[in-house]
């Protein structure tokens, strides 16, 4: 019998539900998505863009309440390399702190800006940042981390993302090693390491004590070499299928768990499935089959975190 992860906390997110926007005709109802995560099993989930869950703390927890639910962290998009927009990006991100602390979570899974478009895959900067921007933005990480910390006892963990400037590992390790782990950390998302090229078990072997929160996710490598070759959008990659539920795709969740379960540190371990755009009936039968498959890994939903 496989042992429980005991130290991994299971949970679910808009994202699973095809949900990428705070306001969008392709995405299901948010309480169509708060029913059917509890349908699946699922009792913690990450706020997702906000907007898209009700943004009035009271409002919120009266939502989760009805239906037993429990918040891990919120998600915020952020520019920390441009320094012009660094006041009004603090402004926009203390609204998600205050609302994540509200709802008692303790994370802000905080992603880069992509580079590309979502939906049309036009490139809207350059895919790179020279040294001052590098160094201008482990600066700004650790500002924002310290004010999130100090002020809503809320932690930053940094979330590398396709088309984005923290992707590749190299770049995942360049901004560990330019920002204070009291500060700065990273939500290890598996799926997009792999996607950057990367790889998430030696992330975990060697950064173990920077890893602060979770995204389990499997990418497709069949349409990870499209990417390559025809030098794919993430949008236009994500409509293609190239995220994948478990156990098909990389890394493998059988590879994961084990290595998070060795570790001497709580995390939620939030269960991610890029699915925008998709027919509403089609999440749902995807989140079952993949909690039972992680459950059959050790990694369930009700140890504490």
């Amino acid at each position: 019998m496989t042992p429980i992860a005991r130290n991994l906390s299971l949970g679910s997110a808009p994202d699973s539900w095809g949900v990428w926007f705070a306001d969008d005709d392709r995405q299901v109802p948010y309480a169509r998505f708060l029913d059917e995560l509890v349908r699946a099993g699922y009792r913690r989930l990450e706020l997702g863009p906000y907007g898209y869950l009700p943004v009035e703390p009271e409002r919120l927890a009266a939502e989760l309440a009805e239906r037993g639910l429990e918040v891990t962290g919120g998600t915020v998009f952020g520019a920390l390399h441009r320094p012009d927009e660094f006041d009004e990006m603090v402004a926009h991100t203390r609204r998600v702190a205050a609302l994540t602390a509200a709802a008692g979570a303790h994370h802000l899974v905080f992603i880069p800006p992509l580079y590309r478009d979502e939906k049309t895959g036009d490139f809207t900067e350059s895919p790179s940042l020279d040294t001052a921007q590098w160094t201008g933005l482990g600066k700004a990480a650790d500002r924002l981390g310290a004010i999130l910390l100090d002020e809503y006892d809320v932690r930053l963990v940094l979330h590398p993302h396709a088309d984005t400037h923290i992707q590749t590992q190299p770049e995942i390790e360049r901004f560990l090693n330019a920002t204070d782990p009291r500060y700065a950390n990273l939500c290890l998302d598996t799926g997009h390491v792999a996607y950057g090229g990367g790889d998430a078990v030696d992330l975990i072997r060697r950064y173990a004590e920077r890893i602060g929160y979770v995204h389990i996710k499997q990418m497709d490598p069949a349409i990870l070499a499209q990417v390559t070759a025809e030098d794919l959008s993430f949008g236009e990659a994500v409509r293609r299928g190239v995220c994948v539920e478990p156990p098909a795709g990389v890394p493998a969740p059988a590879d994961i768990v084990p290595e998070l379960a060795r570790l001497n540190t709580n995390l939620f371990v939030i269960v991610e499935q890029d699915l925008y755009p998709c027919a509403p009936e089609v999440p749902l039968p995807i989140a079952v089959r993949t909690r039972e498959y992680l459950a059959g890994l050790g990694l369930i939903g009700d140890t504490p975190a």
